[in-house]
């Protein structure tokens, strides 16, 4: 709650004329539900759908047949980030808004984080699929995905900073290209965006990798 808190007093002092935040459980699917219509009553509208949250029971290491670990991040890491799109469609659409997803290279591969890299999978397909629908809709409404390596947040170091040898990419730079991609309705945005030159490599997928890295600034 401290947290939210101080993000709001944040963008105040950033020069945002007002900012409200919501308290709420991403593993209780009525809890999310309950934050769209919390904005519908006070904002009376919506512009922007950021989906930037995370948890879930899963630790990092290998897979040991937890299945409340995977139900656990299936729910708060998709099946919350989908309730929340749904309960926010008709004001988006009304809008011609935007949806900006925030993803992860585990849902490409990533070993030892099985679970989390399920719903990242999970996240992929949905939002590409759903981008796809819109678009043979004619509904103008973007979807933004933001494909994120290694970053320095307090979270990522917390877990995985004592365990790999990578060094973090700065937040900062990472926010400012995922805001970029979202005003200018950019399909996907890679960051940093060399992070996937040695999956793809690892993988025989040479020949894939051009392609991946010109999304960065493809548009809608």
């Amino acid at each position: 709650m401290l947290f939210c808190f101080q993000v709001a007093q944040k963008c105040l002092e950033l020069g945002a004329s007002s900012a409200r935040h919501v308290v709420s459980d991403m593993n209780n699917l009525t809890s999310a539900q309950n934050v769209i219509e919390d904005a519908r009553n006070k904002l009376r509208g919506l512009d922007y759908l950021v989906l930037n949250h995370v948890g879930g029971s899963g630790r990092f290491g290998p897979f040991q047949g937890d299945m409340a670990a995977v139900t656990s991040s299936m729910t708060v890491n998709f099946l919350s980030y989908v309730q929340l799109t749904v309960s926010a469609m008709t004001m988006l659409q009304e809008s011609q808004g935007s949806i900006i997803v925030i993803s992860s290279l585990s849902g490409k591969e990533a070993p030892f984080t099985l679970s989390y890299s399920a719903a990242k999978f999970a996240l992929e397909g949905f939002y590409s699929s759903l981008r796809r629908e819109l678009r043979l809709r004619e509904i103008s409404l973007s979807v933004t995905v933001a494909v994120l390596g290694y970053i320095d947040t307090d979270n990522a170091l917390k877990i995985i900073g004592d365990k790999i040898t990578m060094q973090a990419n700065p937040k900062e730079e990472c926010a400012r290209e995922v805001v970029r991609a979202g005003v200018l309705r950019h399909r996907e945005v890679i960051y940093p965006y060399w992070s996937l030159k040695p999956l793809l490599l690892g993988n025989h997928k040479t020949g894939f990798i051009l392609t991946r890295l010109n999304v960065y600034h493809h548009n809608l």
